[in-house]
């Protein structure tokens, strides 16, 4: 069967500071070309509509199958859908992805008819024997594959949770202009994944709920062996949290340094993870480790408490410090609550200034999967798909929403003069000449797009944009779940680890 995967266009974050690869896209294309398939990848990343067009006159797909992690995809991938069906009647159409997999049935509905399948949760198992069924029996058999939803209903069988991480290795030669990945300085950047799933339970997160508290890791020399196979000079590694596991981490240094592998990496973590296993990241430090992403989120307990981080603001600090002592540039994830006034705004400027650390902003957003959606889903002043990117407010503001927005901003454009400025042009201009001088102009032009993204008055008419396809409510959102368990994607945990 030819197979064509599709990613969907860049969110208004991508379209700054960073554009990563398709990984799961392509370690499930690669699934399906091992069980016989004649697969392409296309990136809508990086690639055009037009593109599209041209690859399904050209390729012909039997099927084409979208990634949908993200909700604020949804519209797109649904008006594309609707065109390939007009355009090949019999082309079998499907998606799967982390956001779709908790409104697979809803999503079905809105298609009407566009789409003939959603995967569950791994998609490396679950997508081949879609593929072969479909091609056996179309649509209706394929509601008897395990973990998949068509309009005849969800299969009564879990998705399946694929027990080793180790295969299938991505398809990386399927990803076309490569050049385009990139993560801030580090252009151009693949993406690796050592760990799968995360063992807390924060309130805002979808990834415990999604892989059921499961959690598994990479064998070190397979992990060794994908870094070697990679062209990049630059790695994001994709954990939810880096390192939980101190001897896992030095294990996959051990290979690393066996093979004489050397790349700059960028990674996320946990504060309390880095102070725990401070010498599993020196060490990878010295293998060029560069960049590091913490999920702080709250400057006070209060705000970490009703994120349930289950850290300290002493602790949170400590690791700052930390890091900074390793050499390591950190870059702090703040979450904005819509409730915010100008006080607090002002607050988290004046932070922002006082450390050396980049200070990023999310706006709080209530994600089918957690926790925060079944306890806020039903004060949702919108249900546009396309507003669901943590750029904006979908729920209540305290201050008038133009206001807000005008306060998001201002704080994020100081904290961009901070750094991306021309002070910050002449401290990285050996960065951006060696760049251009290997034709990569991502970083560059990453420079000078801030004000065109994100501005108030754009973020503002988003909000007035007619709405085609809404998020939708089931009877019992906004009740709260029954417990924890009826969030998760797949049920059955494998090695889970608390810390």
């Amino acid at each position: 069967m030819r197979v064509l995967f599709v990613h969907p266009s860049p969110l208004m974050y991508s379209e700054i500071y960073l554009r990563l690869e398709p990984l799961g896209l392509e370690r499930v294309a690669s699934a399906a070309r091992d069980a016989g398939h004649e697969v392409r990848i296309l990136d809508l990343q990086v690639f055009r509509h037009v593109d599209l067009d041209r690859e399904l006159a050209s390729f012909a797909p039997e099927a084409v199958g979208f990634g949908l992690n993200y909700l604020a995809n949804v519209p797109e991938v649904l008006d594309l859908a609707t065109s390939i069906k007009r355009r090949m009647p019999n082309c079998f159409v499907f998606a799967g992805g982390h956001s779709v997999s908790f409104i697979a049935a809803e999503l079905i509905e809105q298609a009407e008819g566009a789409i003939d399948a959603i995967v569950k949760g791994d998609g490396e198992l679950s997508t081949p024997t879609l593929l072969a069924t479909a091609g056996r029996g179309g649509a209706r058999a394929a509601s008897e594959v395990p973990g998949i939803v068509t309009a005849n209903g969800a299969s009564a069988q879990p998705p399946p949770l694929l027990e080793s991480i180790d295969m299938p290795v991505p398809a990386r030669d399927l990803t076309r202009r490569r050049s385009k990945y990139f993560i801030g300085e580090l252009d151009p950047c693949a993406s690796v994944e050592f760990t799968r799933g995360c063992p807390w339970d924060c309130s805002f997160c979808s990834a415990w709920t999604f892989y059921g508290r499961s959690y598994r890791r990479a064998s070190p020399s397979a992990a060794a062996r994908e870094l070697q196979r990679i062209d990049e000079p630059n790695v994001f590694i994709v954990d939810d949290v880096a390192f939980i596991k101190q001897d896992h981490g030095e294990a996959i240094a051990r290979e690393v340094e066996r093979l004489r592998i050397r790349k700059r990496y960028y990674l996320e973590t946990r504060a309390d993870v880095l102070l725990r296993n401070t010498a599993v990241f020196e060490r990878w430090r010295r293998l060029g480790l560069a960049y590091m992403f913490l999920g702080i989120e709250a400057l006070d307990e209060r705000g970490l408490e009703l994120y349930r981080k289950r850290t300290t603001t002493d602790a949170n600090m400590q690791a700052l410090e930390i890091a900074r002592k390793l050499g390591i540039t950190v870059a702090i994830n703040l979450i904005v609550d819509p409730q915010w006034e100008e006080r607090q705004f002002e607050l988290v400027r004046e932070f922002a200034l006082a450390v050396p650390e980049i200070v990023h902003l999310t706006v709080i957003t209530p994600y089918p999967g957690t926790e925060i959606w079944h306890d806020q889903a039903k004060k949702l002043t919108s249900r546009d798909y396309r507003l669901f990117d943590i750029q904006h407010a979908v729920l209540p503001t305290a201050l008038p929403l133009q206001r807000f927005y005008e306060e998001l901003v201002r704080t994020q454009s100081v904290i961009n003069r901070k750094h991306l400025g021309f002070a910050a042009l002449a401290q990285t201009f050996r960065i951006i000449a060696r760049q251009l001088a290997h034709r990569q102009t991502n970083f560059a032009k990453m420079l000078w797009k801030f004000n065109s993204v994100y501005n108030p008055k754009r973020q503002y008419a988003d909000h007035l944009q007619e709405v085609r396809y809404e998020l939708p409510l089931s009877t019992s959102d906004g009740l709260g779940p029954r417990s924890a368990s009826d969030l998760y994607v797949h049920r059955r945990s494998v090695a889970t680890s608390r810390r």
